[in-house]
């Protein structure tokens, strides 16, 4: 790939342009606001001037409510060889270009599963995909130099490649993505009215509940509009499982001891496939999930102090597998988790503490 269009300069589509220019492509940019394409090209994403002629691939990075009028459009024109789409529902779009009568032998919709709470050029950065997955969709019509050329894409953007089926895609982002946004939001919710000092004994448990809640409802409102069906179905699953939960709740009040152990299996059943739901999640690099050991370390905060930390941690022979920080509520101080493999993390306290750090036990 010499030459690509990227339509649509959001953080995807911005994003995606500056892994390709980093690597020697040549990328034009266009957006319905041209202000938007300008600042993506003075970021170093490529130029918003429009390609002398066909270029290699064409990229468009729009709403799913969106992408089949752009890539109709694009494909009447002739603006590239090969199209494709990086929106996060792949059955829709497809069908409705189906239904304007396209041959799709040049397009293949794919979704790199990857993003941001924060939107726009300004967020993107060129290594966004890097070892994340990129779903590729493609069908017995969709032409072997198309495919290569989205695989291309995916190579340079530092991506792993996965191929599924439009619809299962569809059917796994509802159940990885979509729901648990929704979810998350009504959580946060629960925040919205709560009293200052309930607010305030906020720890790491429901800031990592309520993360992506940050995120842009508009963008929200594109996604799930564009696959309400399998979102409501899982929706309709856990609403199921919310109601006899609160069943268990309220008889754990009872003072009837039949019902309050009924109580307890409803809330133990609830936990425990948690736990077998949770251990399926894939742990480092997309592998089989780690049982870690934590090593907890009190830290002001302060300049230097996490680099300090790794240093010494370095100087022992320890790799820190993961790290996670919690600040202290009304303190310059937090605490850094630290996760390693089990034989290290006896050999990671004993040098830390050495090296003048508080370990919490």
């Amino acid at each position: 790939m010499r030459t690509a269009l990227v339509i649509g300069t959001g953080l995807i589509g911005t994003s995606a342009a500056l892994a390709l220019s980093q690597r020697g492509v040549v990328v034009h940019l266009a957006d319905h606001d041209p202000e938007q394409a300008r600042t993506a090209a003075a970021l170093g994403a490529g130029t918003d001037e429009a390609p002398d002629g066909p270029v290699d691939l064409a990229i468009v990075a729009a709403p799913p409510a969106h992408v089949a009028t752009l890539l109709a459009d694009a494909m009447r024109r002739g603006v590239a060889r090969g199209y494709i789409d990086v929106a996060s529902v792949k059955g829709g779009p497809r069908r409705e270009l189906e239904a304007l009568g396209l041959d799709l032998a040049s397009y293949i919709g794919t979704h790199p599963m990857s993003g941001r709470e924060k939107s726009g050029p300004l967020a993107a950065t060129g290594d966004l995909f890097e070892g994340r997955p990129w779903v590729l969709t493609p069908t017995r019509d969709t032409d072997t130099e198309v495919l290569n050329l989205a695989l291309e894409l995916v190579s340079h953007c530092r991506a792993v490649p996965v191929v599924m089926d439009a619809d299962a895609h569809d059917r796994a982002v509802a159940l990885v993505s979509h729901m648990p946004h929704l979810v998350s939001s009504m959580v946060a919710a629960r925040l919205q009215n709560a009293e200052e000092a309930a607010v305030r004994l906020c720890g790491q448990g429901i800031r990592d509940v309520t993360r992506i809640a940050a995120s842009e409802p508009g963008m929200w409102i594109d996604i799930l509009s564009a696959n309400p069906g399998p979102v409501a179905d899982l929706l309709t699953d856990v609403a199921a499982d919310l109601d006899e939960t609160v069943r268990a709740l309220r008889a754990l009040q009872s003072s009837d001891e039949d019902k309050r152990q009924e109580g307890t299996s409803g809330i133990e059943d609830i936990l425990r496939r948690g736990n077998a739901g949770q251990v399926r999640v894939p742990g480092k690099h997309g592998s089989a999930p780690r049982a870690y050991e934590v090593v907890a370390v009190l830290i002001d905060d302060q300049p230097g102090q996490l680099a300090r930390i790794f240093a010494d941690a370095g100087r022992a022979g320890v790799n820190i597998e993961d790290v996670r920080i919690e600040h202290a509520t009304g303190q310059q101080a937090g605490l850094v988790q630290l996760m390693v493999e089990p034989q290290a993390a006896p050999v990671l306290t004993a040098a830390l503490r050495e090296r003048g750090w508080a370990i919490r036990q």
